[in-house]
């Protein structure tokens, strides 16, 4: 399957650049001027790629009722009222962004646009069906009803042999009605990303989730188009009941002659029972090399963080022995969660998390193997909001949650904390690009310059080469030498010049100059963490190593737990030019970093410490705090976070002999 790249960015940078005054020829266009803030050395703009609506079944029925218009409004600054509303329509509850957004994108669930849409207009004759009836009159139960029968499935073989699952009754054959329907939603959350896209200010991104969930494993992508020439429906899983077949009809439906451009990015890979990494095919067959490419081409950025935990590492045996893989983990391996009484779900599986893919990539890329990588995954992070609150990703006391599979606010405001205790605000993706626009931010994704963050806003570099100087972090040119003498974050080590021995990577780390409502946190240290693989005695087998480049670990920063106040100090900026000391020429690798700041207080503990539940009383006087504040004395999860950010890799791959 062909694919093609974000179109290049043609800059007239002045007049004697050769952009005369002189109208274009007929029948060509010139390419729009540069931003003001253009800059061919490249700006972090700081978005969420992962955002639900009320055209999203879970969050209609968990009473969401902002539009995508109101998402980008929302991401762009203004203050919102939030669910839940009282008997006169009015929002007992509002949300507003300290800090606005760069970019957005809106990911409704495609799955059940058209059901969604019926259920909610009696336009449709459809509306009085017994489906219908009970989604309003019980929709917290309908939600698992609908979900589980139409994206729980998999897909079975129809008459023409292609499989498919079966949507409602009430959609009629083949689904015709509820695909109709479903043209209305989609028609919006196309007008409001082209209403809101702000050239040179805002980007917003036509985009949805796809969203299989075979027996509730996770094999959700969210699917962002370069353009606003898109399908006339987006491909859905009840018609394309696995990923193969996703990115089967995204080429065929999404052509490049009429404009249309796609990638799709994985997310929740904890939460998939072993199923994301698989290497195989929907009947189980392995991955030929035509697959692993398709599936690299489609597939250049993975959701390492978000609100239903991080997918980077699982620190246990057969994983990453890292105790840092520990953060933000949630304790079981599928989406029925064990709050849900589910019976096929368990503790999570190291092979559900990015670092042990990445891992699994190399050696299918090893001569013998594939050949390819089917894995060569950048980084971004996201919130998964179902409140239409793009961005909301702070930990602060007022986080009012993200529903979801989280805490619904349908008709009340929750009681006692305002989430799952296990779940977390989510966290943000950082893009490198030249300017603020589509064209601009949906190339860095195409080439991985990338990075993720837990929720705050960092900024990081971080370059490979074989030539950097020593002293390249005191030189004010350290971002222009990075790329002339190397790839950035993302990219692929260029071969080796003969006789330079080690790679050398160049990391740059500033903290996040602004907090709501407290001074800014310093950085504790940084860390590079490197994947490559060793041939062992049954063939190729991968290895791993976390080294700690710079800053201190041991500076002494701390979190007061009863109160949320702080101590101790960090660095403001932390740079270094590292050279592996374990280098093999002869084995691929991977390298990406891994910035941590000083430790903070998290969402949960906020809100008991203001809610008068803190650690203390839950030592001496556990039975004064009432049963909806019971997780304040939950010894399971922490009262303190580390807030972090994730570089997308480089890669290095040994030249052929």
């Amino acid at each position: 399957m062909n694919r093609r790249m974000g179109a290049a960015i043609v800059i007239c940078a002045s007049a004697l650049a050769g952009c005369g005054s002189s109208p274009p020829p007929l029948g060509v266009t010139l390419p729009p001027p540069p931003c003001d803030g253009y800059n061919a050395l490249r700006n972090p703009y700081f978005g969420d790629l992962h955002v639900h609506t009320t055209y999203s079944l879970d969050a209609n029925t968990q009473g969401t009722r902002l539009t995508p218009h109101d998402a980008y409004r929302y991401a762009r600054g203004e203050r919102l009222d939030i669910q839940p509303y009282n008997s006169q329509g009015q929002s007992l509850r509002h949300s507003q962004l300290v800090r606005q957004l760069d970019f957005t994108a809106v990911t409704d669930h495609a799955e059940l646009f058209g059901e969604t849409e019926i259920c909610n207009n009696p336009d449709y004759a459809e509306y009085n069906s017994a489906d219908c009836q009970f989604y309003r009159d019980d929709p917290e139960n309908a939600f698992l009803v609908f979900n589980l029968a139409q994206l729980g499935t998999r897909g079975t073989p129809g008459p023409d042999g292609k499989k498919r699952v079966q949507r409602q009754s009430f959609c009629g054959p083949d689904g015709a009605v509820c695909l109709e329907a479903a043209k209305t939603p989609w028609a919006d959350i196309q007008n409001a990303a082209a209403a809101y896209n702000d050239r040179c200010n805002f980007t917003s991104f036509v985009a949805y989730e796809y969203t299989g969930s075979p027996e509730s494993n996770n094999l959700h992508r969210n699917v962002i188009f370069r353009t606003d020439s898109v399908p006339v429906l987006p491909p859905a899983y009840q018609e394309n009941p696995a990923p193969e077949f996703l990115w089967e009809a995204l080429a065929r439906d999404c052509r490049p002659e009429a404009g249309c451009d796609y990638l799709t990015i994985p997310h929740n890979s904890n939460l998939s029972q072993g199923l994301m990494f698989q290497a195989v095919d929907d009947d189980g067959f392995a991955y030929t090399a035509d697959l692993a490419r398709t599936r690299q081409l489609n597939e250049p950025l993975a959701e390492v963080h978000q609100h239903k935990g991080q997918s980077e590492c699982l620190n246990v045996e057969g994983g990453s022995p890292d105790e840092l893989c520990d953060f933000e983990l949630l304790p079981y391996n599928n989406l029925t969660g064990e709050r849900a009484g589910g019976t096929n779900n368990g503790p999570p599986l190291p092979q559900d998390f990015l670092r042990s893919a990445l891992k699994a990539g190399l050696v299918l890329e090893e001569p013998g193997k594939l050949g390819v990588n089917p894995f060569k995954y950048g980084f971004v992070g996201g919130s998964d909001t179902h409140l239409a609150t793009p961005g909301n990703v702070m930990e602060l006391a007022s986080y009012p949650g993200h529903g979801g599979a989280g805490t619904a606010a349908r008709d009340s405001v929750p009681p006692g904390i305002s989430d799952l205790i296990e779940n977390n605000p989510g966290g943000l993706s950082v893009i490198w690009a030249e300017q603020n626009t589509r064209d601009s931010i949906y190339a860095a994704m195409r080439r991985r310059e990338t990075y993720a963050t837990s929720g705050t806003r960092p900024m990081l570099r971080f370059f490979g080469g074989w030539k950097y100087p020593d002293n390249l972090c005191d030189e004010p040119q350290l971002v222009a030498e990075g790329y002339r003498l190397g790839v950035p974050m993302g990219g692929d080590l260029l071969p080796a010049p003969a006789g330079v021995g080690a790679p050398r990577f160049v990391v740059s780390a500033l903290r996040d100059p602004l907090l709501a409502g407290e001074t800014a946190r310093d950085l504790q240290y940084v860390q590079i963490i490197k994947g490559w693989v060793v041939q062992g005695a049954g063939g190729p087998e991968s290895r791993e190593a976390v080294y700690d480049i710079a800053g201190n670990k041991n500076n002494g920063a701390s979190v007061n737990v009863e109160t949320c106040a702080t101590a101790g100090t960090g660095s403001r900026a932390l740079c270094r030019v590292w050279r592996d000391p374990d280098f093999d020429p002869q084995q691929r690798a991977f390298y990406y970093v891994r910035v941590l700041e000083n430790p903070s207080c998290r969402w949960s503990n906020r809100q008991c410490v203001a809610a008068g539940y803190t650690a203390s009383v839950c030592a001496t006087d556990a039975g004064s705090v009432p049963a909806e504040y019971a997780d304040c004395c939950n010894v399971d999860h922490p009262r303190t976070i580390q807030e972090r950010a994730w570089s997308s890799p480089i890669w290095y791959t040994p030249s052929a002999p």
